[in-house]
């Protein structure tokens, strides 16, 4: 697979503009990259953009922290599957991984994955940055267990983003056939490639072009 075909070309910063949003769907179509990832309020400009390529629409849900109840992110996942999204991005309840409350995190999982099912694959954001080994094992077992078609590093808005580390722990953790996407901090040819060789099958980055090109972008922190 060609480095493109990793890469979620990725615009979450809240004063992102429609001219922007259109820009990275421009470039997303242009470069042949696998999604464009954007906040909700985008999802059905993006997948007008994006009509009749075989670019995916990619939204978050309950980000960037995770914090919200299990009924608002399936609400969230659902109006931006009917708003055109093929895949959707949610961030896990890091408040009750880091409380022991597995149970809530399994069912906070299971309600988007439900939502979503046969409509648009599910990548579980467990925000690697703030766990311990111990944990991200645990969730990305959970995320497993409900169907969840990825696991995510980061949201690339807290202390850290992907590491070789993480991405190997959840790979070994997860399996062959299911899907890890390495986000935050991938910002070079030579990252990206590290993070693919870890075992990394997507990659969420704003520096995409300079990702594929070869060159850098200084001005990304995602």
């Amino acid at each position: 697979m060609k480095m493109e075909q990793y890469i979620d070309h990725t615009l979450l910063k809240p004063q992102a503009s429609e001219e922007e949003i259109i820009k990275v769907c421009a470039e997303a179509k242009k470069y042949g990259f696998a999604s464009v990832c954007v906040n909700a309020y985008y999802a059905a400009l993006v997948s007008s953009e994006l009509k009749g390529s075989n670019v995916k629409t990619c939204v978050v849900v309950g980000f960037p922290l995770g914090a919200t109840t299990k009924e608002v992110k399936a609400f969230e996942a659902k109006q931006a599957i009917e708003n055109g999204a093929n895949e959707i991005d949610m961030v896990v309840n890091v408040g009750a991984i880091k409380s022991n409350k597995y149970e809530v995190v399994k069912e906070d999982i299971k309600a988007v994955v439900q939502v979503a099912s046969g409509r648009a694959i599910v990548k579980v954001i467990i925000e690697t940055c703030l766990l311990t080994d111990a944990e991200k094992v645990k969730v990305c077992e959970i995320a497993k267990e409900v169907n969840a078609n990825f696991v995510k590093t980061s949201t690339g808005f807290s202390t850290g983003g992907a590491t070789v580390h993480d991405i190997k722990l959840m790979r070994q953790t997860v399996g062959p056939d299911m899907g890890v996407k390495a986000s935050g901090a991938v910002r070079t040819t030579e990252d990206a490639k590290a993070v693919i060789e870890a075992g990394a099958s997507r990659i969420g980055a704003s520096s995409s072009i300079a990702i594929v090109e070869g060159t850098k972008d200084s001005n990304s922190n995602y």
